[in-house]
Formats: structure tokens, C-alpha cells, sequence
């Protein structure tokens, strides 16, 4: 006869797996091959399938894409405009996922949800990132010189991430993105010690957004190794069209695991 705990015990794991499900697009990908787990941190306004970045790396590495409520499959939830919000419900699945050696790598809104989300887990006493990889993000503490989670809705349409888009899909994208902007401009960086991750900084050369002294802030948020990479000519959104050459620096500064 099972115990009177059982079936709790079964449905809390039932509810870990969806959640982690809902959350982690790759999880479990590549169990017969994965020797490290890197998880993929999007920007402002995209879901997991705007990164292929599994694609190019060994098949000792699975790739766990973050997919945030408000897009794709999650389309019908409310999207998330709080910080706090999104690490406070992520680093716990992420903790119940480090199993295996792992890295973070962000973009943009990504970089400060990764960021947060290793502080996080070394408050919950948790195994940390042995690397993080933030990419086209000026480091935490630095003010917002273009805030723009506030403009109306035409001058927000009018912005770079919907060049190119047809109308309808500017519409259905919209209150993501105002969303995905309020998270990140209504952000309140904490002063902590710094992480002992190594941490590698990256953007794209030509990426007004950021300059290179915004970057190499990054650094007092280290206290191990730190490196500055930018992508030769590239803007903002470099990352579809640099994945074989980010999966390369990525694989290249991870250690080789048996």
C-alpha cells in the first residue's frame, strides 16, 4: 500500500516537470551525449526558436532555451514585467537542472535576467554557472540612457525590432515587448559581492546600444576571469547571423568534459 505522501510526493514532481517543461525548451535534448548543459537567455520581445544555437555546438553541450511567458507556445500568459518576478521563478527550475557542469548565455534583456537569475542561485545556496557569456548589455548599475518601456504605441512600433514586420504581427508583439522593456528599464541593481564566475562579455562592434565602456563594467561583477569580445561590424541584434561563431568562443571557454 503506497504511503499517505505518495501521490503528493508524485504530483510535486508532475508540476517540477511541467514547469521545467514550460520554462526550458532542449531539456533533455541530448541525454545520451551531455556532459555540460548550457542555458540560453533571449532578449527584449523573442522566444526560444529565435536562437538555433544547439545547432552548432557539440553534442556534448544541450542547449536549454528560456521561454518566458507572452510568446510562442506561452502566447496565452501575461508577459512578465518584473525582474525580480522572472528570477524568483526561474532560478529554483534551473537549481532542480545542475546535474550537469553548466553556463549561461544572455542577450540584452537576456544578460540581466542571467545575471540575476546566478545571483539568485548562489543565495539559494545552489551549484553556480562555471561560466556566464553577456552579450550587448551594459553591466548592471548603469543608467538606461534610451528608456522607452513608456512611449506611446506608434513611436514603439516605429523602433528597430519591428522593421519588417507586417502589421498584424507588430500588433501581436507589441505589449511583449512593452513588457520585456519594463522588465528591464524598471530594473533596480542590488550591490552584492561579485560572482566567482568567469565571465566573457560580448556585442557586436557597431551596436549603438552600448558602448565599450558599458561593457568592460562587467568586470567588477567578476571576480574570476573576464574577457571582452565584439563581433567586427555587427549591430545589436548580431546573434542569428554570429551563432557559428558564438557557439565557438562559447565551446572554446568551456572545459572539456569526459
Amino acid at each position: 500500500m503506497d504511503r499517505p505522501d505518495s501521490a503528493f510526493r508524485a504530483g510535486t514532481a508532475v508540476t517540477a516537470a511541467a514547469l521545467a517543461g514550460a520554462w526550458l525548451r532542449g531539456l533533455g535534448s541530448r541525454l545520451d551525449t551531455a556532459r555540460q548543459r548550457l542555458f540560453v537567455f533571449p532578449h527584449a520581445g523573442a522566444g526560444a526558436s529565435t536562437y538555433r544555437l544547439a545547432a552548432h555546438l557539440p553534442p556534448s553541450i544541450e542547449v536549454c532555451t528560456l521561454q518566458l511567458p507572452g510568446r510562442e507556445s506561452r502566447f496565452a500568459e501575461p508577459a512578465l514585467t518584473s525582474l525580480d518576478e522572472a528570477v524568483t521563478t526561474l532560478a529554483p527550475i534551473v537549481a532542480d537542472h545542475t546535474d550537469l557542469p553548466y553556463a549561461f548565455f544572455g542577450h540584452s534583456m537576456g544578460s540581466l535576467i542571467a545575471f540575476e537569475t546566478a545571483r539568485r542561485l548562489r543565495a539559494l545556496g545552489g551549484r553556480l554557472p562555471g561560466h556566464l557569456f553577456l552579450s550587448g548589455m551594459r553591466a548592471p548599475g548603469l543608467p538606461d540612457r534610451d528608456p522607452r518601456h513608456a512611449l506611446p504605441d506608434d513611436e514603439l512600433l516605429a523602433t528597430a525590432e519591428f522593421a519588417g514586420l507586417d502589421a498584424e504581427l507588430r500588433e501581436l508583439l507589441l505589449p511583449v515587448l512593452r513588457a520585456d522593456l519594463t522588465l528591464c528599464e524598471t530594473y533596480a541593481f542590488r550591490a552584492e559581492t561579485a560572482l566567482p564566475c568567469p565571465l566573457t562579455v560580448l556585442a557586436g562592434s557597431d551596436d549603438d546600444s552600448v558602448t565599450e565602456a558599458e561593457l568592460a563594467g562587467w568586470r567588477e561583477h567578476t571576480s574570476a576571469d573576464f574577457d571582452v569580445h565584439l563581433f567586427p561590424g555587427a549591430p545589436h541584434l548580431y546573434v542569428r547571423s554570429a551563432e557559428p561563431q558564438l557557439a565557438e568562443i562559447i565551446a572554446r571557454a568551456l572545459p572539456a568534459r569526459d
